[in-house]
């Protein structure tokens, strides 16, 4: 490493109260024991996927955590679109083995399924009554909930600082929002040498839900300025590192970006999120589609599809992260931020259409309806409805975007 890639990784490192408390930088993944104990855990429950199990990373932090002195367990019986199976097996593994605490340890199906373990080991209903509806979070005994500390291996979802889970209900297909402020892990460790790791292919496809989550909550109708600026600097971020990362895993000052752009766009969605993960969500429910990449395909439909309301919105954004600066136009507009979309999309390898991901038009059109139901859907810029998403879902399946920016 340089000289000038070692200052900048100093620099690229904090600890920050907002929203909950963050250690973040290369190498603090070492203070992983003394977090733990900072919420009384001796016996912490360390969950994780099925394939970052086999890796060594989660062996050196289970050597980490056991030298130190904690009795930490292991369940990793987890896949990516996590089902209620898999929160209901951890809730038995942590009674079982004694736990106190969890560590929610990888990506974004991995923190889901551990805060919803967290949440899930003191309550006596369902996992499905605490669904995001109405007051449904008033339900939870707080006194039940274990305490997690959250350390993310992928730059994407943002689960770390995050106060729902995303877990799928199998006898309905559908995606469920299960939400409880508590759910918010207390501590957070950001190491972004835990990414290092990422293949270039999930490295882009979770940097672009990223990128989603900051640029919904962007065009979100709501007054929330917090997170109006959040987002600003999320996508400068992306757009400064990700490129970076994807054709240079081990650039450790892109992926700090990245780490930090992630959990920005978590932080910012707070004002909502819109017609992209409303689609994104039953999509990957029927037809088991990455996330990430499923936003990253319906990016540029819902952005022309939104233009009329956010026209004025995306010109400031495309200023704000300097896409004129080296055009001949005084400020960028929405052409020129959507063009930087299409390029970025492209430069990435991420496909033209649903089509690509095997999501035929029949199969998209027929989840209008459960795209206009989905949470998300309240706090796009226009009113979706299943009769507006019909069309939209098309032509993304047909890889059309005159089609979809003709519905604006």
């Amino acid at each position: 490493m340089s000289n000038v890639d070692a200052a900048a990784l100093v620099a690229l490192r904090g600890t920050w109260n907002y929203p909950t408390h963050i250690r973040f930088g290369v190498g603090r993944v070492a203070e992983l024991p003394d977090a733990c104990r900072e919420l009384g855990m001796s016996r912490p429950l360390l969950v994780t996927d099925r394939g970052l199990a086999t890796l060594p990373i989660v062996a050196e932090t289970l050597a980490l955590a056991r030298t130190a002195g904690l009795g930490v367990g292991l369940f990793a019986d987890v896949e990516g679109n996590p089902t209620g199976a898999h929160v209901r097996g951890g809730v038995e593994v942590f009674r079982e083995g004694g736990h106190d605490g969890v560590i929610a340890f990888g990506g974004g199906s991995a923190l889901d399924v551990a805060k919803a373990i967290g949440l899930m080991v003191g309550q006596d209903r369902p996992l499905w009554d605490y669904e995001d509806r109405a007051d449904w979070w008033t339900r939870v005994r707080i006194e039940g909930m274990a305490p997690v500390v959250a350390v993310p291996t992928t730059a994407g979802t943002g689960s770390e600082v995050g106060r729902a889970s995303v877990i799928v209900h199998t006898a309905e297909h559908r995606k469920v929002i299960i939400f409880h402020p508590r759910m918010l892990p207390e501590r957070v460790i950001c190491d972004p040498a835990l990414t290092a790791g990422l293949p270039p292919r999930i490295t882009a496809w979770t940097g672009i839900d990223a990128l989603s989550h900051n640029l919904e909550a962007w065009c979100s109708p709501l007054f929330h300025p917090l997170a109006e600026g959040i987002a600003t600097q999320g996508i400068r971020l992306i757009r400064e590192g990700l490129v970076d990362a994807v054709e240079d895993g081990e650039d450790l000052v892109a992926r700090s970006k990245m780490l930090a752009a992630s959990l920005m766009g978590a932080t910012a969605f707070q004002r909502g999120l819109g017609a992209m993960h409303a689609m994104a969500h039953p999509i990957g429910a029927h037809h088991h589609t990455h996330h990430g990449l499923t936003n990253a395909v319906l990016m540029p439909y819902v952005l022309v599809f939104n233009r009329a309301q956010i026209e004025g919105r995306i010109a400031q954004l495309a200023t704000a992260i300097g896409l004129g600066a080296f055009t001949d136009q005084p400020a960028a507009g929405f052409d020129a931020f959507l063009d930087w979309v299409l390029d970025f999309r492209r430069s990435l390898g991420i496909p033209r259409s649903l089509g690509e991901l095997g999501v035929d038009t029949e199969a998209a059109v027929a989840l209008a309806q459960e795209a206009a139901e989905d949470p998300s859907a309240g706090t796009n810029p226009r009113p979706l409805t299943a009769e507006n998403l019909a069309p939209l879902l098309d032509a993304a399946a047909r890889g059309d975007l005159d089609a979809a920016a003709s519905l604006a």
